[in-house]
């Protein structure tokens, strides 16, 4: 009797965490999950994969692709708090995803509001104080505040307050193929900077012997 009332309560046990651990599951958002192929992941979302932006080509190929979740609800609330995922590519496999919510869907709500929003899918995480960039390439975009971070070995989940709007953000990422996507991305700018002298004095060229093509053409043509 003892023994099945061990095994009773190890399966009541085994019941109760499962959902913790797959609500911990730091390699997905919704549906999506890192890793995934460019073709894999536009099939998902229904787009064509050449509609993905080409952020650099060398020494690894870094794209971006947009997302603009379907509204469900015409009522004052979103039925979907998401405006926009942005997924990066590292040579052809998902890395990032960065999720922006719409401001009428977390209106009035604080930070530690959404850090427990957050933590019932991914599990407690850690409250944060630092800035870093939003993901999305623009040398131009503003700093973003950290709220919390949660992590794993492979991956992690940061919650972000956008400093340009009263938003909040969230990215997954994984942490290798994060790492080798901003050496790529460093390795790709100095080579952009390097080559820019050569590409400028190529362009140039291209312009004159496009305009001397013109020319030519033109001045067996011109009758005034």
């Amino acid at each position: 009797m003892k023994m099945i009332r061990r095994l009773a309560i190890s399966l009541a046990l085994v019941s109760l965490t499962t959902p913790l651990l797959s609500a911990q599951d730091l390699s997905r958002y919704r549906k999506f999950a890192l890793g995934t192929s460019l073709a894999a992941l536009s099939k998902q979302i229904g787009q064509d994969p050449h509609q993905a932006t080409l952020i650099h080509q060398s020494p690894a190929v870094i794209q971006e692709l947009k997302y603009w979740p379907v509204e469900t609800s015409y009522s004052a609330v979103p039925a979907e708090p998401v405006s926009q995922i942005l997924f990066s590519f590292y040579n052809g496999e998902l890395y990032r995803i960065a999720v922006t919510y719409d401001q009428s869907a977390i209106e009035g709500m604080t930070e530690d509001d959404m850090v427990r929003a957050v933590s019932a899918r991914y599990g407690t995480g850690t409250r944060l104080y630092p800035e870093i960039d939003f993901p999305t390439h623009d040398q131009y975009a503003p700093l973003e505040k950290v709220v919390a971070r949660w992590d794993d070995p492979q991956n992690s989940v940061t919650l972000f307050r956008a400093n340009s709007s009263d938003s909040f953000g969230l990215v997954v990422s994984s942490k290798r193929l994060d790492a080798a996507a901003e050496v790529a991305i460093a390795e790709s700018v100095k080579l952009d900077e390097q080559q820019a002298p050569q590409k400028e004095i190529d362009r140039q060229k291209k312009v004159a012997d496009d305009l001397d093509i013109a020319r030519q053409k033109n001045m067996k043509t011109f009758r005034p």
